[in-house]
Formats: structure tokens, sequence, C-alpha cells
């Protein structure tokens, strides 16, 4: 997890410095025109822009959420893969988002694809993590299955 953890934060922070040294916010390149934009965004909500201007209860959540995923992280047997692999994109995800609250107060996004709001490198982690820990678990646990997953 940590290997895989550090590599997204590493993407995720590299791809931001980047973006701000080359970019203004509002300024928006296309790279495909009118389906991917690479547009800076300092975003101070969170998914979809939600609760903007929270900054200390965002920060604090985010801590809560890292908090959150070493304990499942730990509680996650070896031999569950998958799971740990989910667990790594989830954290490095929610590292480098915290990471940005942290320094900046709002979180640096930049991938515009132009019919969905503007998001980054972590938040991409974030949603593939959970997507694979939920699929991983929705398959393992039978009576989690049914509960989740509708079977």
């Amino acid at each position: 997890m940590l290997l895989i953890a550090a590599t997204i934060l590493l993407i995720d922070q590299l791809s931001k410095f980047l973006v701000c040294s080359k970019l203004v916010p509002g300024v928006s390149i296309p790279v495909i025109k009118n389906v991917f934009h690479i547009s800076l965004v300092h975003n101070t909500g969170c998914a979809f822009g939600m609760f903007r201007y929270q900054t200390f209860f965002l920060t604090g959540l985010s801590m809560l959420t890292v908090v959150v995923i070493l304990i499942f992280y730990w509680r996650t047997a070896r031999s569950e893969r998958m799971l740990r692999i989910g667990t790594g994109l989830l954290m490095g995800g929610a590292c480098g988002n915290l990471i940005d609250r942290l320094r900046f107060g709002y979180v640096i996004d930049f991938l515009d694809f132009q019919v969905w709001p503007v998001f980054n490198i972590a938040d991409s982690a974030v949603t593939v993590g959970v997507a694979l820990i939920i699929w991983m678990m929705c398959r393992r646990k039978p009576e989690l299955s049914s509960r989740m997953c509708g079977q």
C-alpha cells in the first residue's frame, strides 16, 4: 500500500506543480477541443463543489479519513491484494488533496472533460480505490454482497 500511495501522491503533487507553474486560475488549454482541457481551478469545496469555503471542516474530515484508511489497511489480510491496492490508491489520493488543503486552503483541480466538474489525479485515485474496495468486498463477503450489491 505504501508504495502505491507514495506513487499516487508523487504523481498528483508533481502534476499540480506543473499545472500551477504554467497556468493561472480561469485559464483553459484545449487538449481535445470541446472534449478535454487542462483548466486550473482552486476548489474550496469537495466533490462537485459541495461545502465550499468549509476548509477547517474538510481538512479535519480528510485527516480522519486518512486514519480510517490506515486502520482498514492494518485489518486487511496480506492475501487480500486487491483490497490493499484499493486502499493504497485511496490513501494516496486522500493525502494528495489533504496536502493541498493544508498548504493552500483549497484543492488544485485541472483535468477538465467539459461535461464533468474539473478534478485531479488524487480524485481519480480515490474514485478507483473506493470502486475497487467495494467490488472486492462484494465478491468476498456473501452477506455484504447481498446487502450492498443487490444479489
